[in-house]
């Protein structure tokens, strides 16, 4: 089969990735299954893997195929298989996990400590097959195109991930900022408006995402180029700030605004990252501020995700990309020329 290779880290994404012919994978334990691809989102934490930022927190052994957004038909099953068969549709959590060790056990599973990550730790997506296991795949709804519904693999869970602890937090009334309305904040958004009755404003650098945020639902919105952020919900809040901040970019901008803009008490969700958090600690002290970081969601979160999606509560935007295209997309996301997730349809 052909899959799309990291052979060594660059900062160069013009050649970052090749098209290789390798052996296609086969369901070799009991639990395994097998999944033709039929989409596999993009995400810029590729950019970041293709880059090495991820050596020094997971190990890494190349060449990989890289991704891990993934959907697609179910081809082969283990011999212990009875979730799902031969044909089924199903969306893939990207963390093959154990079972069996006290995460797990307690239902954390993205803490796994027996992991297998695909298109970080072992083979991923951007391929014709992918190997995974039962624990984590999930049958997709009639009707849910599993090509479309690829990015919610990662950035959508994520997306939830976070949204559903800023929630737990909010009450009718509250205000709830969203920064950064890109391919995870415009999910992000969509999850707040379906889950809550808070206030929702998006903070964006372009109209155009800016746009995007009030079709689908956001209160109120601010360009960050011309205004100045702290000001103006300073005035939409009456000077008592956002009980809660989901900051999908995570650059040192971003996550200064936390002190500024937050009620007491208030926390500043960090799901993007890039940048850096320089806040001195009375900062934490006085206002009783928290910054919360966000890793991939666990297995019943892509269920739940997978429901609102189903209702109609959270839509996806999307562009297609051919596997040979691959480098492109890394190229056009470094330059932010994507709007919403990049799918790569082998």
């Amino acid at each position: 089969m052909q899959a799309a290779r990291l052979n060594e880290y660059t900062h160069d994404m013009t050649d970052a990735l090749e098209i290789e012919e390798i052996d296609r994978p086969s369901a070799q334990s009991p639990d395994d299954v097998i999944v033709e691809i039929e989409g596999a989102g993009w995400c810029q934490t590729d950019n970041h893997i293709i880059e090495g930022q991820w050596v020094e927190y997971v190990p890494q052994e190349l060449p990989m195929t890289l991704g891990h957004e993934n959907a697609g038909i179910v081809a082969e099953v283990g011999s212990d298989v009875t979730l799902v068969e031969e044909g089924d549709p199903v969306i893939c959590h990207p963390v093959q996990t154990c079972g069996t060790c006290r995460p797990c056990r307690l239902g954390e599973d993205m803490y796994c400590e027996n992991d297998a990550f695909n298109g970080l730790t072992t083979d991923g997506g951007f391929a014709e097959y992918l190997h995974t296991s039962e624990r984590a795949v999930i049958p997709l709804p009639d009707g849910v195109d599993p090509t479309d519904i690829a990015p919610h693999a990662d950035a959508g869970i994520t997306a939830y991930h976070a949204a559903k602890k800023a929630v737990a937090e909010l009450n009718p009334g509250d205000t709830c900022v969203v920064i950064g309305i890109g391919g995870l904040g415009h999910i992000g958004l969509q999850c707040i408006d379906a889950m809550s009755a808070a206030d929702i404003v998006a903070v964006d650098l372009k109209d155009k995402a800016l746009e995007l945020a009030d079709d689908l639902g956001a209160h109120h919105t601010i360009n960050s180029s011309e205004a100045e952020v702290p000001e103006v919900i300073a005035n939409l809040t009456d000077d008592v700030g956002a009980q809660q901040i989901l900051d999908f970019v995570g650059a040192d901008e971003t996550t200064a605004y936390g002190p500024d803009i937050a009620a007491a008490g208030g926390d500043h969700h960090v799901i993007g990252y890039g940048g850096h958090v320089h806040e001195p600690c009375q900062a934490f002290v006085a206002g009783e501020l928290s910054f919360r970081g966000n890793i991939v969601g666990k297995y019943t979160e892509l269920q739940e995700l997978v429901s609102l999606v189903d209702r109609g509560d959270v839509h996806l935007h999307t562009e297609r990309y051919g596997l040979d295209e691959v480098n492109d997309v890394a190229e056009k996301l470094e330059h932010r020329e994507i709007e919403g997730r990049a799918v790569i349809v082998p």
